[in-house]
């Protein structure tokens, strides 16, 4: 056999750099999108990384009436459009895909599942894999007590060697059909056997951050409710549900990422210390946790929850449809596409922490965070000097689709002038940090089973807890149909009412702009890097329905706002619409340069999602960066015919 090359993912699968253990892996479901996108382009990778071991096989089940060449043949085909690295080596799947097999039937036939162990001792002998089998299901959850089942009554598991089983969520879809699985699992397997998937728990930065928190000792003594405010917890996606409406219109935005991803996720992040990294420690903690969170009543659930559908919108310059319009989906469906959530976890460590999760489809950018907000200090230091006022430290976990960890926080600003403070930034990014080949999700979770490393795997009692927190909202969800969907536009940043949530805490979700969009605002055009970023961190959200007037005509102006998603009316003295501003628009800017009265009223036609810079922290940031402060001076002159110094723009308050 060919020896593998050495790939660029490196050692980030396993501490000793180690091939997982020699087996056979039988894949059912081996004809399906999981198999030709995820699975395949997994191995492919492990292989390059010679973290796929020499005595490997793989036997694909469904119920296509292939060949093994057959099978070859449309994996050899799929490998290239859907391998993750970017450079396709062709020696390494070659020698990967003559360890291919393929036995066709139907799940419930007991006359294949014998042909599978007949094909399975051949290769056991053929590959000396020392009779190790990894049962992988890429099936519906419906099929998995029926595969099971079928494994055990075909005798599999009477042979030398390890068995483990690997179940692909969603692991049921409540409570009830999940403790359902859970016993069919169990009557055929050992629950240490049993490797219940979660590949959000396979991202590299997820599973850093029980590094973070563990292995620096700066921050474990500030991880608790005496010095953080809130954590927020984000799941975006930019995309509609696509080609998955048949099962995302049975499931939803709380069963598809809340119950199982995010959960999972806060766990990371809300656990307490576990008293070794082996699997149960780690497990034992975050099923603690899990039970500590607060069960709401139903009169609670709509306190705390929101949800949401997305209607026809616009996407980067594309018409997008209804959720209810998309293919497969039920055109009077009323299941959510968005979900925010308040919730509390009632312990020592966490008492009265807020704890803010949200995810939906079609929101106007992809992105998944964890926000860790600490409580602001005393400001009564900071008396008689120029500093205004302080704003939060934040910890910031980027998930995806950049990977980093970021601080932000306060330094003092250079110079001999009186005391002045700027909010700062320091990044950690992986991709500067470390070579790495973009990966599936799912080679660390493959890599594991191979181990027997069940630390990112969901054990019985966790798949259950969740449910029991999931539950109560179903249950009322279920009985209080919703009268507005869809309630946002495809592209916005969801629906008004989980803004409302977040409100009325007097809190902010936490949103990104990107440099590309505040250089559309003419104010800034030009602006160096660090400016921009400055200007970026002061920026404030703020979300308006359709109706709502935002500025008045006369009034005085304190703010310049961008419009990040929707449509604004300008009107005139007579309340006649003179012009309409869209997506990267700006107004009101002129609030940054003198103190006036507004010459126009500003009102939404559509629902908006806006970014607000007030004219304090566009001083502050001036005077930071004076040699800005000149083009904005020149700028003033030249776009707004106002005559202002830069000495009064670093001057206003």
């Amino acid at each position: 056999m060919a020896e593998y090359p050495r790939g660029a993912m490196g050692p980030e699968y396993a501490a000793d750099d180690s091939p997982g253990e020699r087996c056979i892996l039988v894949l059912f479901g081996a004809s399906g999108d999981l198999a030709k996108r995820l699975l395949m382009p997994t191995l492919y990778n492990l292989a390059c990384d010679r973290l796929l071991p020499r005595k490997f096989a793989l036997i694909g089940m469904a119920l296509e009436d292939w060949s093994t060449d057959d099978f070859r043949e449309r994996m050899s085909r799929d490998i290239r459009s859907f391998n993750t690295r970017a450079d396709f080596d062709a020696a390494v799947w070659n020698d990967l895909c003559n360890r291919l097999y393929y036995v066709p039937g139907k799940f419930d036939d007991a006359a294949a599942f014998q042909r599978l162990r007949e094909r399975v001792a051949a290769l056991d002998a053929e590959h000396d894999t020392g009779g190790n089998l990894l049962f992988y299901l890429a099936v519906p959850p419906t099929l998995i007590g029926l595969i099971s089942s079928g494994v055990g009554k075909a005798g599999f598991k009477g042979s030398p060697g390890w068995k483990r089983i690997i179940v692909e969520k969603p692991f049921g879809r409540d409570l009830h059909s999940a403790q359902v699985l859970n016993k069919q699992l169990v009557a055929d397997w050992q629950e240490n056997e049993i490797y219940r998937v979660d590949h959000y728990l396979g991202k590299e930065t997820v599973r850093n951050i029980l590094a973070f928190r563990f292995a620096n000792g700066m921050f474990e003594p500030l991880w608790n409710s005496q010095h953080i405010d809130h954590i927020q917890l984000s799941v975006t996606e930019s995309v509609g549900v696509e080609w998955r409406g048949n099962y995302y219109d049975r499931a939803g935005a709380l069963r598809d990422m809340v119950q199982n991803h995010m959960l999972q996720m806060l766990a990371c992040v809300c656990m307490e210390p576990a008293i070794s990294f082996a699997a149960d420690d780690i497990r034992d903690e975050k099923a603690k946790v899990l039970r500590a969170i607060r069960i709401y009543k139903p009169e609670e659930v709509a306190q705390n929850t929101v949800r949401g559908q997305y209607g026809a919108g616009e996407q980067d310059g594309k018409s997008w449809p209804a959720y209810r319009q998309e293919p497969n989906v039920n055109p009077k469906s009323n299941i959510e596409t968005f979900a925010a959530l308040r919730i509390f976890i009632d312990n020592w460590r966490w008492d009265g922490v807020p704890i803010y999760l949200r995810t939906g489809k079609a929101l106007w950018t992809r992105g998944t965070n964890v926000i860790v907000q600490f409580k602001k200090p005393p400001a009564g230091l900071f008396k008689g000097t120029a500093v205004a006022k302080l704003t939060a430290n934040r910890l910031i976990f980027h998930i995806q689709p950049d990977q980093g960890i970021e601080t932000r926080f306060h330094a003092k600003v250079p110079g001999p002038a009186a005391l002045q403070l700027q909010p700062v930034n320091m990044r950690f990014d992986y991709g500067d940090a470390f070579q790495a080949a973009r990966g599936t999700g799912y080679e660390v979770m493959i890599y594991s089973c191979m181990k027997g490393d069940a630390t990112l795997f969901s054990r019985i009692d966790l798949v259950e807890t969740a449910w029991r927190i999931a539950q109560p909202i179903l249950d009322y969800w279920a009985t209080h149909a919703p009268t507005d969907f869809p309630n946002y536009s495809a592209g916005t940043w969801g629906p008004l009412a989980a803004h409302h949530l977040i409100e009325r805490d007097d809190r902010h979700w936490f949103e990104i702009i990107h440099h590309e969009t505040l250089e559309r605002v003419p104010l800034f055009q030009g602006g160096d890097a660090l400016l921009l970023n400055q200007i970026g961190m002061a920026l404030q959200t703020r979300a308006v329905a359709a109706g709502e007037t935002i500025i008045t005509q006369g009034e005085p102006g304190e703010e310049m706002f961008v419009i990040g998603r929707g449509e604004v009316e300008v009107l005139d003295g007579a309340d006649a619409v003179v012009d309409t501003m869209r997506e990267g628009d700006c107004f009101g800017e002129v609030a940054l340069l003198r103190p006036e009265a507004r010459t126009a009223t500003i009102r939404a036609k559509t629902m908006c999602d806006l970014f607000v810079l007030g004219r304090a922290d566009f001083a502050r940031i001036l005077r930071d960066h004076p040699h800005f402060a000149e083009t904005v001076e020149a700028i003033a002159r030249e776009r707004y015919n106002l005559a202002v110094s830069a000495r009064q723009l670093i001057a206003r308050k």
